[in-house]
């Protein structure tokens, strides 16, 4: 099943960028674009299932106030006015939070989170908190107390998780950009599966302050948008140190918008090989992408890494046991409140030795060293595919099935987790599509801080390979109806 478009719906097809001019010449109103995507979440809200609630009084007080601001010549910057939409693990201010979760009730949020303050004070609007996998855990979107997430693009099929909301809602153009979390790729595989741009930012450059974790040693927070300039401009409003998050990190911010053109100039690229078997269409849009990536880029060289395997191990550890500590208490007293996913993949954790989890902790700052001494030595950036599979159906990766889920997470985290442990960026772009018509990711993996050639070489390799991810995607709907 394919989602039919707005007839205004062309004004959400636009870049930030783009919109930004628009309303900056006072073609439009952030009321009135506001509206606009309200009226889209809406219409295709029944067929994606992305929302977890449209706040919708709330979302036009704050474009009301906005065109006050522009009326007098205030802006805020190049997100004011600009409707966006959130994973619904941060929290809001006097509004609950549900984490996708019958577990946590409903009591209200304390204080917003820093990254949706951070927004807000940009000029973001925000329309509402996004469905997601229960307690951020999960690759697949699918959730049994507020329905399954649908991919944007053939909503049979699974939309990525855990910020399954965030993939369906940008990929349906009903929002130009969100914020996710990511602990083993939950902001990278609904990117990927929807046809997005995705950044695991480094470990600490966005603060967590406010955002309910799965594994504190790996949670990421970072934009899911339908370019790399747009993920730039919402990760330069929300990176940066804050005292709310000791974890975040106190390093300079660069400018990553200016720098789009320029910071991947010279890039050494390499591609990681020898990780896991890739299904035959998957391994074909590789090739493919490497005859571009060598076209911008010179040589690319392979090169395999012995510390992929372990990094993934590791990070399964610290999933598991950092969830269980959260979760414990929860575990014992609300048991049935859990998925059966959700419980059996973290009940695990209460098991496992802590000889085990501290070894992990012991390894981490050596494995990263030996990473960037040996795998990255001569690289600035390595590549790998985002899902070693095309998207699934809904029905092929079902963790609700008994004894389904640890399957089914083996099978589309294998090259994401990996990076999670290790702290380091990962870009999630699309690198073409398969032959059903739906797209395949393409993973950019740097140095620490690393951001900006990250968003400079997908922003070049955007542009060198013609991808408009709105036209693929009406290709991919007229391509569905003839079948």
């Amino acid at each position: 099943m394919t989602i039919e478009l707005l007839d205004k719906s062309a004004l959400l097809e636009q870049s930030i960028t783009q919109i930004g001019q628009v309303l900056r010449r006072g073609e439009t109103s952030s009321v009135q674009l506001t509206q606009t995507a309200l009226a889209r979440a809406r219409q295709v809200g029944p067929q994606i299932n992305a929302f977890i609630e449209l706040r919708e009084e709330q979302a036009l007080e704050q474009a009301q106030t906005l065109d006050r601001e522009a009326a007098q010549g205030r802006w805020r910057g190049p997100l004011h006015g600009v409707p966006l939409a959130h994973k619904d693990c941060f929290e809001r201010q006097g509004l609950p939070t549900t984490v996708g979760s019958k577990v946590t009730g409903t009591a209200l949020g304390t204080r917003t989170a820093t990254a949706l303050s951070l927004l807000e004070q940009a000029g973001a609007v925000d329309l509402g908190p996004l469905g997601m996998n229960e307690m951020v855990a999960g690759p697949t979107g699918q959730n049994p107390h507020f329905g399954d997430c649908r991919n944007s693009w053939d909503t049979e099929r699974i939309s990525g998780g855990s910020s399954s909301g965030s993939g369906a809602a940008v990929g349906a153009a009903v929002v130009y950009g969100s914020l996710g979390s990511d602990t083993g790729g939950s902001i990278r595989l609904p990117a990927s599966m929807n046809g997005l741009f995705g950044l695991k930012p480094t470990y600490g450059r966005v603060s967590r302050a406010g955002c309910f974790p799965r594994a504190f040693s790996l949670d990421c927070v970072g934009p899911l948008t339908r370019s790399a300039q747009d993920c730039a401009l919402i990760l330069q409003a929300v990176a940066g140190s804050d005292a709310r998050d000791a974890s975040s990190a106190v390093a300079p911010v660069p400018d990553y918008p200016s720098l789009l053109e320029s910071a991947a100039l010279g890039s050494r690229v390499g591609v990681l090989s020898g990780i896991t078997s890739y299904h035959p269409e998957i391994e074909e849009g590789l090739e493919c992408w490497l005859q571009i990536v060598h076209r911008c880029f010179g040589r690319v060289d392979r090169v395999v890494s012995d510390e992929i395997k372990t990094c993934y191990a590791m990070a399964d550890v610290f999933s598991k046991v950092e969830a269980a500590t959260l979760h414990g208490d929860w575990m014992r007293e609300r048991a049935k409140l859990y998925s059966q996913a959700v419980f059996s993949r973290t009940e695990p954790g209460l098991h496992i030795p802590a000889v085990r989890y501290l070894e992990a902790l012991q390894m981490r700052a050596k494995i990263l060293n030996d990473f960037l001494m040996h795998t990255m030595k001569n690289f600035d950036v390595l590549l790998c595919p985002t899902m070693p599979i095309p998207v699934p159906t809904r029905e092929e990766a079902d963790v609700e099935s008994a004894g389904r889920v640890f399957g089914v997470v083996a099978a589309l985290t294998p090259l994401t987790r990996p990076f999670s442990y290790l702290g380091l960026p990962v870009l999630t772009m699309p690198m073409g599509c398969d032959q059903r018509g739906l797209p395949m990711g393409v993973q950019l993996v740097g140095r620490p801080f690393g951001e900006a050639r990250l968003l400079s070489m997908a922003h070049l390799l955007e542009v060198q390979s013609g991808w408009d991810r709105l036209a693929r995607l009406r290709h991919a709907q007229q391509l569905k109806g003839k079948t």
